[in-house]
């Protein structure tokens, strides 16, 4: 089943819906098209609205720190999670194709423009003159190296943050190489904090997909084993049984 939403009803109202879904690891592929504003509304900030972003409803600019969804899917310890943007027909197409052919939760978010209410919004990051240099590129097994030279990189610090680096600068070497199958989310969760703005390289692809029992599978395989340790109930003979209590 796919679910389709946006930042709005998604990061808002469905909060609550979003982060439950990924906790239980629900057979679930959601995709979250991201474009910072309310469009369907017309126009109202969102919660990943930018500090300082001026709409209908906040006249004198946001005031809230948005949120990070890339954050929130793997704070939720979601088994998939992926980012993706609107202006990259082959790698969103992929993105989609691994997170319906993985078996749980999985949640992708697309940097999405919305040329009405909140046009440009990721041209610093996705127009095909800036991209090279402004998303960083994920590719399970190799080390993260991004630029249209492929002269910048990301390395961990001694403290486990993470920053872009010059690969002239530390070598190849001290790259780091992206293990999307780390059961430990911390490293993708680092990645998912670099580029909190539209003004600093950020990384797209697949942050985490690991293997965790599906809520229906394991539901069904509990009730099995209940049957079998306890053998089936008659629920014709529940039906007709005396009353299982007494109110006095």
């Amino acid at each position: 089943m796919w679910v389709i939403g946006g930042d709005g009803d998604m990061l808002s109202i469905g909060g609550n819906h979003l982060i439950h879904a990924l906790r239980r690891n629900v057979n679930l592929t959601m995709l979250m098209f991201n474009n910072r504003i309310y469009g369907l509304t017309k126009g109202q900030y969102s919660p990943t609205s930018e500090p300082g972003k001026v709409t209908k409803s906040t006249p004198l600019g946001s005031i809230d720190e948005p949120f990070n969804p890339i954050s929130i899917a793997l704070g939720a310890e979601a088994t998939f999670v992926a980012r993706t943007h609107d202006m990259d027909r082959a790698h969103m197409q992929e993105v989609f194709r691994r997170a319906h052919a993985h078996v749980g939760a999985s949640f992708v978010e697309v940097f999405q423009n919305c040329n009405v209410f909140n046009d440009a919004t990721f041209d610093e990051l996705t127009s095909k003159d800036r991209r090279a240099d402004m998303l960083i590129s994920l590719a399970h097994g190799e080390p993260i190296r991004f630029g249209a030279e492929g002269d910048k990189g990301v390395a961990q610090l001694p403290d486990g943050r993470l920053r872009v680096v010059s690969v002239a600068d530390v070598g190849e070497d001290a790259l780091l190489v992206h293990d999307e199958s780390r059961d430990d989310p911390g490293v993708a969760f680092a990645l998912s904090r670099l580029g909190d703005s539209a003004h600093e390289a950020t990384p797209i692809g697949v942050f985490r997909d690991v293997t965790r029992p599906e809520l229906g599978a394991a539901m069904s395989a509990q009730i099995v084993g209940a049957q079998e340790s306890k053998g089936r109930g008659d629920l014709a003979a529940l039906y007709r049984s005396n009353g299982t209590w007494t109110i006095a």
